[in-house]
This record gives C-alpha cells, structure tokens and sequence, in this order.
C-alpha cells in the first residue's frame, strides 16, 4: 500500500501541475494557441513557424493537418501534394470556430499544457488499475479512483468545448470547477489509501466551520474567474502593453471578490483559533490560514503592481492548495467524528 500512496501523491502533484500549467495558459492568453483538438493545427507536435501553416505550390500535406488560408482555416481531406493553384477539393473549411491566428509562443504553451494534462490523465488510469488490486479491502479506493478517470476524460472533453466555443467565461469557470472536483477526489485517494491516520480530537462546530470555509472558497474561486473574465475584455480592447489601466474602473464584482476575502481571512483565523484554544490538533488550518494569506497577497500585489508577470498564476494555484487543505481538513474532522461515535 505504501507504494501505491506515493504513486497516488505523485498523480495528485500531476494534477496540480495541470492547474499551474493551465493559469500560465490563462495569463499568457495562450488559450487558443491550438485551434482544434485534441491535435494542434492538425500535428501532433505543433509547427513552430508561421510558414508550415501557409499554403503554397509544392508542399506536402497529410490528412487532417490544418492550414491559415485568407484568415481562415482549412483542413487537408487527403494526403497530397500542391501544385500552382489551391484546389478546394483538397481543403475542408474548420467550422468549429473562426479564430485563424497563429503565435508561436501561444501554441507552444497551450501544447505543452496539454501535455502535462495527458501525462496526468494516463497516471490517473494506471492508478485506476493498481486500484483494482485492493478491491476486496477497500472497494472505495477502486471507485474514487474510477471517478478520477472518468472526471479527467470529462475535463478533456470541456476543454476541448472551451477551445470550440473561443474561450466563452462560463465554459472556462466550469473547467476550473471541474478540476477543483478531481483534486478533491484525488486527495479522497490520497487519505483512504494512508495506513497511518493521525486521529484529532471531534468538534462538531469545526467540522461545520471547515465546511464552510471550503464553500468560501468555492465561490471565491468563481467570483475570481468572473473579475478574470472582465480583465480578458479590458486586454481586448485597452491592449496587453496597457496592465496599468485594465482594472482602472473595476466592476462590482471585483469589489465583492475583495471584501469577500476579508470574510474569509477572518473565519479561518477563527478556525486556527478554536483548534488552537482547545487544542484539537488539525496542523493543516495553520497551513490553511497561511495560503489564505498568501492568496491575499498575491491578490494586492496584482492590483497595486499592475499585473507582474506570474502573479496571477500564482494567485490561481494558491487558492487551488487551500481548496485542497480545507478538503483534507474535511477529511480528518469526519474520520474523527465516526470515531467518537463508535466510542
């Protein structure tokens, strides 16, 4: 089992991994640095250069690769090589969407994402596998672990129908949720598979207290794609050299996600607190607190410096560490409520 707990805190890492790879992608607005899915302009390593996706007379195509033809793109039917003139016969115009640009630095960074998301994705396979191996002790393990597969193939899915619908707001929240949801399942792994499970003392208000700091949390989160939402318009339309004047005149939410903030670094200060004073143990609301802190933080600092480069991915997988701790937080309050029941 030991063996299998690392692997199954390596996978989580992976995941984790996932979340920072897909906030750079975020920040960079690399999103759409791959236009199709789950190829990259039709390759499975993508072109570093603008030339591979423009068509002319003697290039070699093969089927499903993707050209950028009069700012749109086109898809070879076949294999074939071009002669002096385009034929249509050969082309399919992409009719998912309409966005036919290409930055080498934006696809890399999306591909590489990518990556890191198939390597996560075949780790949580083979830990669904070696799962199946303790079915007869612990049928949980072999479930949660067949959840975890399926959520990553879901989360595929949805990024790929983020990619179709050109980065819409609600779809990239429901993305972030999504892995919010497989990173609580993969630390449910991560603690059931634990043979040394160090017993606190039952508390039914903390057990309450936790369970309302991860809803914070939660909403935080989302309150937080929202203001990111408003932020991409502002690029859009002030430009990505004007970082000084893209929350000049912020909307209501912002002003919500930054008192709600305080809310939630006065409750988990009390939650540090009531563990503290009544010396239930839990050494994971310290950590809890500390990440809170750091999240506001980072928050400050992408508001008063003008977005510095990595602040905002910082912020993003901040947050994603507290979700993770209030979850195992969760955990270890429930198992010792189970416990002081069956005594």
């Amino acid at each position: 089992m030991k063996a299998y707990l690392n692997f199954a805190k390596i996978t989580l890492v992976l995941v984790y991994i996932v979340v920072i790879a897909g906030s750079v992608v975020r920040m960079t607005g690399s999103g759409m640095g791959c236009p199709d899915w789950p190829k990259c302009f039709g390759y499975m390593i993508p072109p570093t250069d603008e030339e591979t996706l423009q068509w002319g007379e003697g290039k070699s195509f093969q089927k499903g690769e993707v050209i950028i033809y009069q700012e749109r793109l086109y898809k070879a039917t076949g294999d074939f090589t071009t002669n002096d003139t385009f034929k249509d016969s050969n082309w399919e115009l992409y009719t998912k969407h309409d966005y036919a640009k290409f930055n080498a630095f934006h696809t890399w960074t999306e591909f590489i994402n990518r990556l890191f998301g198939a390597l996560a994705g075949l780790a949580t396979f083979i830990l669904a596998l070696w799962s199946f191996s303790y079915w007869k002790t612990n049928k949980k393990l072999a479930l949660l672990a067949v959840l975890v597969v399926i959520g990553m193939l879901f989360e595929a899915w949805l990024g790929a129908t983020v990619v179709y619908s050109v980065l819409l707001p609600v779809k990239i929240t429901i993305h972030m949720l999504m892995a919010l949801l497989i990173i609580s399942m993969m630390i449910s792994i991560v603690y059931q598979s634990s043979t040394k499970k160090i017993e606190y003392k039952a508390d039914p208000l903390l057990k309450k207290l936790i369970g309302i700091t991860l809803i914070m949390t939660l909403i935080q989160v989302v309150l937080g794609t929202q203001v990111r939402e408003f932020v991409d318009e502002q690029i859009k339309s002030l430009g990505e050299s004007n970082p000084e004047s893209w929350l000049k005149a912020p909307p209501v939410l912002f002003y919500i996600h930054r008192s709600f903030s305080i809310l939630m670094l006065l409750t988990n200060a009390y939650l540090y607190y009531r563990v503290t004073k009544l010396n239930l143990g839990y050494p994971k609301t310290k950590w809890a607190l500390g990440f809170l802190i750091l999240a506001a933080l980072s928050g400050i600092i992408i508001y008063y410096a003008d977005f510095p480069i990595f602040s905002q991915p910082i912020h993003l997988v901040v947050g994603s560490v507290l979700f993770g701790l209030q979850y195992y937080l969760l955990l270890e309050s429930n198992t010792a409520s189970k416990t002081q029941k069956r005594l």
